[in-house]
Parts: structure tokens; sequence; C-alpha cells
């Protein structure tokens, strides 16, 4: 059977697998809807995000009785909810995607070289562990950008420092797992250097329970950016970002509610969507991240 035959013959077994796992083919389908709102952000907003005008202000959405210029209606500024809304998700993905990876590479890397090595180094790597664990993540966030400021890259960093200890937790019970398995005795027998045995047998074996929490993390990233901009402690106004929307919004949450409603709604559907995501994946590749 020639190849492009194979590939036909795999496509229906493919599809039967995203069907028998609905949590990752709606999670998936939320979040590729976001992501190319994100990108094509510049081309899909009718308005700008920031340009504001006072006469139009706090106009109602089309499903409540306002007009087709403004789909969303309008926020206490006379700014477009809709490009706002369309913004933030660009803000959101990028807090997320980030911050995901600068806590992926360093709770990995502690947690293979703990794992791999053991003895006094997995005892060092432990004992920062239970540090991490003791503190309060939330208050130490908001007192870290309180004191440093808010700048969206203080943000990233500040929850990177904060969220890597499930990646830890995972690489290293990944790696103790492995580092007796027999090609990887073998390749100490071989004689290939530490470093080569990591990076070629190890990490690959534990690449996915770590997207597994990588797609937990990220979900957990999200939220904890927009309770930082709802504090006004995340990103600075007039950024577009959904906590920062909620915030301002808070003062007619009585009178204009849909102002709260529509950005909570969008921040609950993006987490949802991770969220399958990442229990598709789970369940898809059998790996627990508890």
């Amino acid at each position: 059977m020639t190849l492009p035959l194979v590939e036909a013959a795999a496509r229906p077994v493919r599809r039967r697998r995203w069907l028998r796992n609905p949590a990752l083919l709606f999670g998936t389908i939320i979040v590729g809807f976001v992501v190319i709102v994100a990108i094509f952000a510049p081309l899909l907003a009718p308005h700008s995000p920031y340009e504001q005008l006072l006469s139009a202000r706090l106009r109602p959405p089309v499903f409540m009785g306002g007009t087709w210029e403004h789909i969303l209606g309008t926020d206490h500024l006379g700014r477009d909810y809709l490009s706002r809304l369309i913004y933030g998700a660009r803000l959101s993905l990028l807090v997320g995607i980030g911050t995901v990876a600068i806590s992926a590479v360093f709770g990995v890397t502690l947690g293979v070289i703990a794992g791999y090595y053991r003895g006094w180094i997995d005892l060092v790597v432990m004992f920062f562990l239970t540090v991490r664990l003791s503190l309060p993540l939330m208050l130490v966030a908001l007192a870290i950008v309180g004191l440093l400021g808010n700048s969206l890259g203080l943000v990233m960093l500040v929850l990177a420092s904060l969220l890597w200890d499930r990646f830890l937790v995972v690489a290293r019970a990944t790696t103790l797992r492995l580092r007796d398995a027999e090609y990887i005795q073998a390749a100490r027998s071989l004689g290939f250097p530490t470093r080569y045995i990591i990076l070629r047998e190890v990490l690959p074996n534990i690449l996915g329970p770590v997207i597994v929490v990588a797609t937990f993390e990220m979900a957990h990233a999200i939220l904890l950016e927009a309770a930082l901009s709802f504090l006004g402690l995340g990103v600075r106004p007039p950024s577009a970002s959904w906590g920062l929307m909620i915030a301002e919004a808070k003062d007619f949450v009585f009178l204009d509610a849909w102002l709260v409603n529509i950005p909570g709604i969008a921040i609950f559907t993006l987490i949802a969507g991770i969220t399958l995501v990442g229990a598709g994946l789970q369940k898809k590749l059998n790996t627990s991240v508890g």
C-alpha cells in the first residue's frame, strides 16, 4: 500500500478519535476561534479600541436596542466594546502563553534535574518547592506588582515565578519513573553523556504530561491576570484587558450590567475552552497531573 493510500485510510480513524473525545473537540473549537480573533484583531475590530467619543458613551448593544455601528455598545468613555473585547482576547492569550512558556522552562528544568540526579540536588529542589507552596499565590502577586509596578511584562514574570510548581512536580515524578528504564540504562552503558540522555531520551517522554499541565496553567494565568487587572494591578489603562473592562464597568453594574457581563462571559468561555482542551488531552494521553 502506497503512502497516500495509508494516509487516506488513517483519516477516518483520526476523525473517530476526535469524535470519541468531545471535550478535546469542543475545547479546540473554542480556543481556535479565540486564537483566530486575536490574530486578526486589526481586521475584525470595527473601531479602534482606544478611540474615545464621549457623545456616544454608554450606548447599549444591539440586542438591547442599540445600533449596528457599535454592535456590543460603548463603555463610559465612548470606546467601542466589541473592539476592546477583540483586542482583549489578544492580551489574554499573550499573558497565558507567555506565562506558561516561562514557568514551564523553569519548572521542567528543575523537575528533570531533581528526578534524574536525586540525592542532595533533589532535596534542595524539593525545599524550594515547599517554600513556593507555602506562599499564598494571589497575595504574593499583589504585593510584588503593587511594589514594582503593573506593566504587562512584569505581570507575566510575576505569574510565571508563581506557577512553576506543578510543572516541577510532574516533570520530577515522570523522570523518576523513567531514569531506571531499560533504554535509559542502555544509553548509559553505551557511554552517552548525561546531557544527551536528558535531552534525547527523558524530555521527549515527559512532553505529554507537561503539555497537559500547560493547558491548565494557561487557564490559571489568564484568570490571575484578569483578577489583577480588576484590582487595578494588572495591565495599565487604556489597554484592552477583559479584567480591566470589568473593573472599569463595576460602577455601572446595576444600571448597565452588560458592561460587566460581556467581558465576564468572554473570560468564562476562554477558560472553559482551555480547560476542555486540557481534560481532553489528559484523557487522550491517559495522563495524571494531579
